[in-house]
């Protein structure tokens, strides 16, 4: 287990990152949370949800804030894997092919409407997802991290779309809502925009790259205890076991959910994962991973519904059991 001072050190860190980002979302705490784990956890979010509700903002604001180095894809139907990997390209000076990166080449990565993208295209995100990589004409070129991917898609419109593969869903460490705000934010954002006097916000930097791959770093050194990871796999083997589901999560989603609860104690100033942290993440985690079965759509039956039936039903760990 890590040392207090380095606990209570991240926690402070973590609170002024939300802080500062938190200038620019108004009304959004727990979702900038749930962000901020996701990155810190080391994974991808997939944030569904309709126009106009500050996705792409969420994305260049944090990138702002941690530091890190920002490139925004646009996704449409006529993208090509090259448009964003990069492609060999002949140098007439050194009369040989040397390879221009394309925008994949970041730290944070905001792939908007995903789903606009062809699968050909969507393959080529999903090799660097899970690879961490990128294959042109047979080389591989290693991506610097961290390398994240922040992907929005709108859930309510289809035409010129192409749906997620299960497989490339899968890659998504947790998805995200964001919603409408509430009218007393609402009210707050047009407070703020007139204050300023402008449409940007400036943000300060709070960490540096180096800084936040530590941070990434002591979410590795959080302990779970047996009982608590007996608890997760209880949990994610429930939503297989299910009558309604199709396919329940897979293991990955038992991995991401292990990995979210750690980096959420340690924004708690906790080095030990409590069954909250697991149940206040398995929704992120686990319901975007569920397939319900084709007959239950008419019922609007969702993961969602499955994970919520799931943590009534599985007995959660009590205090001191190991």
């Amino acid at each position: 287990m890590t040392e207090p001072p380095v606990v209570d050190k991240a926690r402070q860190k973590c609170h002024e990152i939300l802080s500062e980002v938190g200038k620019a979302i108004v009304g959004k705490d727990e979702v900038l949370e749930s962000v901020l784990i996701v990155l810190l956890a080391n994974g991808h979010v997939l944030i569904e949800d309709v126009p106009g509700v500050a996705k792409t903002l969420t994305a260049e604001m944090f990138a702002r804030v941690l530091g890190l180095s920002f490139n925004r894809i646009q996704f449409v139907p006529d993208l090509l894997p090259g448009d964003i990997t990069g492609s060999m390209v002949y140098n007439s000076r050194l009369e040989d092919f040397e390879f221009r990166k394309g925008p994949m080449f970041t730290n944070l990565l905001l792939a908007d409407e995903i789903n606009r993208g062809t699968p050909k295209t969507q393959s080529a995100l999903l090799e660097a997802m899970q690879e961490r990589q990128v294959t042109v004409d047979g080389r591989n070129f290693k991506l610097e991290p961290p390398f994240l991917v922040m992907a929005t898609q709108n859930p309510l419109e289809f035409e010129g779309t192409y749906p997620l593969p299960e497989a490339e869903v899968d890659r998504f460490m947790a998805r995200l809502r964001i919603g409408y705000p509430s009218s007393k934010a609402e009210r707050e954002i047009l407070s703020r925009r007139q204050s300023r006097k402008r449409d940007e916000v400036e943000l300060l930097r709070i960490v540096a790259r180096e800084e936040f791959l530590s941070l990434q770093g002591t979410v590795e050194t959080v302990y779970v205890s047996p009982d608590i990871q007996d608890y997760i796999v209880r949990i994610v083997q429930a939503t297989r076991d299910d009558h309604r589901v199709h396919a329940g999560s897979s293991p990955r989603g038992t991995l991401a959910l292990f990995k979210l609860a750690r980096a959420r104690a340690l924004m708690r100033g906790r080095d030990y994962v409590i069954p909250e942290d697991v149940k206040s993440l398995a929704m992120a985690a686990l319901a975007h991973r569920i397939v319900i079965r084709p007959e239950l759509w008419v019922e609007r039956v969702r993961g969602e519904d499955i994970v919520d039936d799931v943590l009534d039903r599985v007995p959660t760990p009590g205090p001191g059991e190991d």
